[in-house]
């Protein structure tokens, strides 16, 4: 999406924030009352969630591939990966510091 994997991985740990945070305050979804559509729309959203990994994570490493940077493909697909570690690291982190002070 960028040229800048800190970048990149903060806007996917966004996202998945996002998601959970839905998620978790729809308390009165039942998929049982949804007959069909349930699955559907989680297996559509899985497919839009790999979607958006695999091009936040992979189409910059892929492009630098397919021009001949090997290691700055590396460089950037480690970059990437180390930097949403330590983004999710750092938020569980305060989660259970702020869990435990409550």
């Amino acid at each position: 999406m960028t040229t800048k994997p800190f970048l990149n991985a903060l806007i996917a740990a966004g996202y998945i924030g996002i998601i959970v945070t839905i998620l978790s305050n729809s308390q009165q979804f039942d998929a049982r009352n949804f007959g069909m559509i349930a699955p559907v729309t989680f297996l559509s959203l899985l497919v839009l969630s790999a979607a958006l990994m695999g091009y936040l994570f992979f189409y910059q490493p892929v492009r630098l591939l397919v021009e001949g940077k090997q290691d700055e493909a590396s460089k950037f697909l480690v970059s990437t990966i180390a930097s949403f570690f330590g983004i999710m690291g750092t938020v569980i982190a305060v989660w259970f510091i702020v869990g435990s002070l409550l």
